[in-house]
């Protein structure tokens, strides 16, 4: 087999990962999947106690480890409240706009085992009954509800489903691959880059290589709300790569069709030795990349470096529109990040 990266494996797994419910707290099935992917590609794995997933690819110098972090913990929602007409409030996971999630189609898991669906609507949907009310009004989580697809009319009728404070809510994430190579969904963020994970110790298997240096694949489950790689770095590690989606906007030189570099977040900048090795790659690669500040931004990094590890820290991945939205990728940005990690885990550190 050719040393390139398996593209059709990487789309396969990425939709099976967006189809996979992973809201923040509520993790457990998607982490055994992919324990189970890659202990088929013959990587070892362990769990962490809080539910982070660590792979490890063995490399030639096995003194200094490095990590490739990525999360599938993704935005979600909890229900906070029956309401007396038997719909449901509910408190976000995650940061979302609440126009972002309007309309849309839900799941609701209850702690029973039942799963009942619904829609997210404002508290005035209708036009025809409320007129310009329903235009004004503030999509705020006051304003907020979800529609159950059962016949209730009251809160107790809405208990007796086996609904109750705590619940968790799945977004349909309406996942599609265009045949322009697009990927359209919610939650590439942080999935279209684990699924790239998954295709570099593909590659690795696959041409029966071993990087540089020892190599872990750090999946975290808390991403979203502030402590994924609070705990777990394995102990050699000097260098972290946190693999997270690139922002696509005005103002950024980042886009969909290639990897981006960053410079700075809101946690402040990036090890620069990182960052120009991982410029200096992609040039000498002839890799799409481009380099950006993200002020509104924090990825796994910063939690591992305020728990005390002595790491230097980088931070790429494929561009992604509209992001904590409906989402969208191509798969040349896939592909991109999936050659800049080969090239950088080849790569002996300086």
């Amino acid at each position: 087999m050719g040393k390139v990266l398996d593209m059709p494996y990487i789309i396969d797994q990425l939709v099976k990962l967006c189809n996979t419910p992973s809201p923040t707290g509520d993790t457990r099935e998607i982490m055994q999947y992919l324990q189970e992917q890659f202990e088929n590609l013959g990587l070892s794995c362990r769990m962490t106690n809080k539910g982070a997933l660590i792979a490890t690819l063995p490399g030639k110098d096995d003194e200094r480890h490095r990590v490739l972090s990525g999360h599938v913990d993704t935005l979600g929602a909890m229900v906070s409240e029956i309401k007396s007409n038997g719909r449901l409030k509910f408190t976000n996971l995650g940061g979302y706009m609440m126009h972002s999630v309007e309309g849309e189609h839900v799941r609701i898991s209850t702690a029973c085992g039942r799963t009942y669906t619904g829609t997210v609507l404002t508290t005035k949907a209708s036009t025809h009954v409320y007129g310009q009310e329903a235009h004004k009004l503030d999509r705020v989580p006051a304003n907020m509800e979800i529609r159950i697809d059962e016949k209730v009319k009251n809160k107790e009728e809405t208990k007796n489903l086996g609904i109750s404070v705590g619940d968790f809510i799945y977004f349909d994430p309406r996942t599609e691959v265009t045949p322009s190579g697009f990927i359209k969904s919610r939650h590439l963020d942080d999935k279209a880059s684990v699924a790239v994970m998954l295709g570099v110790a593909k590659y690795y298997r696959d041409n029966n290589l071993q990087p540089a240096a020892t190599t872990h694949f750090f999946i975290t489950n808390f991403e979203e709300v502030g402590h994924g790689a609070s705990y777990g770095t394995p102990e050699k590690t000097t260098e972290f790569i946190a693999v997270d989606m690139g922002c696509v906007g005005a103002g950024l030189e980042g886009n969909e069709f290639s990897v981006s570099i960053c410079a700075k977040d809101s946690g402040g900048p990036y090890d620069l030795g990182i960052r120009r090795r991982l410029v200096r790659l992609a040039e000498e690669n002839n890799i799409p990349y481009a380099v950006d500040i993200f002020p509104f931004y924090g990825s796994d990094a910063g939690p591992a470096l305020r728990a005390g590890n002595d790491i230097r820290t980088g931070l790429i991945g494929p561009g992604v529109d509209a992001s904590h939205a409906h989402e969208r990728t191509h798969q040349e940005a896939l592909l991109a990040t999936g050659r800049l990690l080969i090239a950088y885990l080849d790569t002996p550190e300086n």
